[in-house]
């Protein structure tokens, strides 16, 4: 596959040796690389509010999720139903350099999820001369629907799987005296947690991107997708019911709804993008 890339580069430039494209690579790389520096120094500066409001954010009872939960809750005549108890935590660090090392992580996973447009542009640079025309139609405005939907679930993990997520592993006790023994995570493990759920969501709501481009490729089909949805039910519920804090069925719906339209969604895109390509192979023979 990577040679066939080279192969279409190669034909759609000037004569280019594979040293030549490897070289063109290696600067693509270091321009992201250097994008994600440039924000990781910016955050490396203001490090103590990204700690205390950001990273925080979810260990905090005035966090937008939990009141905006609660209003809901109560809107909805639901009571104290969706209002959720911020853990009270007080974490730690077992080297003489963690909390210098927790900034450097902090700052570098920051500027990894901000520089991620650019990073994908570079990426597309690349990419897309080794594209035949009529491909690079069909991928208008990808750079746009990339990233929409990459931020879209980062902050869908942040809002919400991340206040749910620790509201209740935190808040969980294995011994009727919550006293008895008490959950001290270290900085390390909290950063881990949270930077998978942002970072996990943020890949996950790729999904209608995804189908559209298995679709046009010719890997998958609307047909497929909707003979799926039953199994796709099943998993989404399984999901939400592991990371909302209580067994009740509206926590689990909140997560639920969103999980599964992203895959109701990813249907349409797949049928609209279907239907373009019959649409085009029909004018071709007619």
């Amino acid at each position: 596959m990577t040679n066939g890339l080279f192969n279409r580069l190669r034909g759609r430039r000037k004569e280019m040796s594979f040293v030549d494209h490897l070289e063109e690579l290696r600067w693509h790389i270091v321009r992201a690389v250097l994008s994600i520096l440039v924000f990781a120094i910016i955050i490396f500066m203001y490090h103590a509010w990204v700690f205390d409001v950001v990273i925080l954010g979810p260990t905090r009872q005035n966090f937008a999720s939990y009141r905006g939960f609660c209003w809901l809750s109560h809107h909805l005549g639901l009571g104290n139903s969706l209002c959720m108890k911020a853990p009270t935590v007080s974490m730690q660090t077992t080297q003489v350099t963690g909390q210098f090392l927790g900034t450097i992580n902090v700052a570098f996973v920051g500027g990894l999820i901000l520089a991620f447009p650019y990073i994908f542009w570079e990426f597309w640079r690349f990419v897309k001369p080794a594209l035949k025309p009529k491909e690079v139609r069909g991928t208008r405005f990808v750079i746009f629907w990339v990233t929409f939907f990459f931020f879209l679930g980062s902050a869908f993990g942040y809002m919400v799987l991340a206040p749910f997520t620790f509201s209740f592993l935190l808040n969980f006790h294995i011994s009727g005296d919550p006293n008895l023994l008490k959950t001290i995570p270290t900085f390390n493990d909290y950063l881990d947690n949270l930077t998978t759920i942002i970072i996990g969501c943020g890949v996950a709501f790729e999904m209608p991107v995804l189908a559209y481009a298995l679709t046009r490729i010719g890997i998958i089909t609307p047909s497929f997708l909707t003979r799926s949805r039953r199994y796709a039910i099943v998993v989404i519920l399984v999901i939400a019911a592991f990371i909302t804090p209580s067994p009740d069925w509206y926590s689990q719906t909140i997560v639920f709804i969103p999980l599964m339209s992203l895959y109701e969604f990813s249907v349409f895109v797949s049928k609209r993008a279907y239907k373009a390509m019959e649409k085009k192979d029909a004018e071709e023979w007619s």
